[in-house]
């Protein structure tokens, strides 16, 4: 699943008259370079969630040879944010499968292997590719990488099922916004609104899943979130 219905509101004025899905890098648009990639890691099918200028992504997808089938999950109507998107777009995938399915934000632009990434996190609910970058906000994972909360520390909130938990003795990571999710965790999201953020599910339901997280000291990854990373990010793609 390729999560491109994001307002893209950092990549103004871009934005302001084209989805983020398709801001070039390169001459490319991000959704020609992340689908590619998945493409070339075995990707067959893929569900598109769409928002904002959701009709160019349409036209897009339906005008250019995409190698795979791709279906559209709209959200045009609502923004359902990650977690909502991922529950809607569930039912598009074929029902007589039952293999995990890959996630990628249309913005991440990285030197992951995905395909190895996909077939070695089959025997865990929620498989989260992590990474040691900077920033605010981490998730805590145990001495065994399984997820057990999230903290921020500038504030010092401290998010977990499993009650008081001590964060100095805790692996922290910050999420990629690659993962791998088993689509038993349907039954889980059923209680859940029609929108609420990916990462709030997965906090809360940590300790009734097994959520992995998977680090590798030779990722190297770039959020295409601002204007001031495109320059940043064509230079990127030339290196992986």
């Amino acid at each position: 699943m390729l999560f491109a219905a994001g307002l893209g509101t950092r990549l103004r004025p871009l934005t302001d008259h084209m989805p983020k899905a398709l801001v070039p890098v390169g001459g490319r648009p991000l959704l020609d370079i992340t689908s590619s990639k998945l493409r070339e890691a075995g990707t067959t099918e893929m569900v598109i969630n769409v928002h904002h200028f959701a009709n160019q992504i349409v036209d897009y997808v339906s005008t250019h040879e995409m190698g795979m089938d791709v279906r559209i999950s709209d959200e045009s109507e609502q923004l359902l944010d990650t977690g909502g998107g991922l529950k809607k777009a569930l039912s598009m995938f074929s029902s007589d499968d039952h293999s995990p399915i890959l996630i990628h934000n249309v913005d991440i632009l990285s030197n992951a292997d995905l395909a190895a990434f996909y077939e070695s996190n089959q025997d865990v609910d929620v498989a989260l590719m992590v990474s040691s970058r900077q920033t605010q906000r981490y998730l805590l994972f145990d001495d065994s990488m399984r997820m057990v909360g999230w903290t921020n520390i500038a504030t010092g909130e401290i998010r977990s099922p499993f009650g008081s938990i001590d964060v100095s003795k805790c692996h922290k990571y910050a999420f990629s916004g690659i993962h791998v999710v088993n689509p038993s965790i349907a039954k889980l999201m059923e209680e859940w609104p029609e929108k609420f953020p990916i990462m709030d599910f997965y906090i809360k339901n940590c300790a009734q899943m097994t959520i992995r997280g998977v680090h590798n000291s030779n990722l190297r990854l770039l959020d295409v979130g601002k204007q001031d990373t495109l320059t940043a990010a064509e230079e990127f793609l030339q290196t992986i």
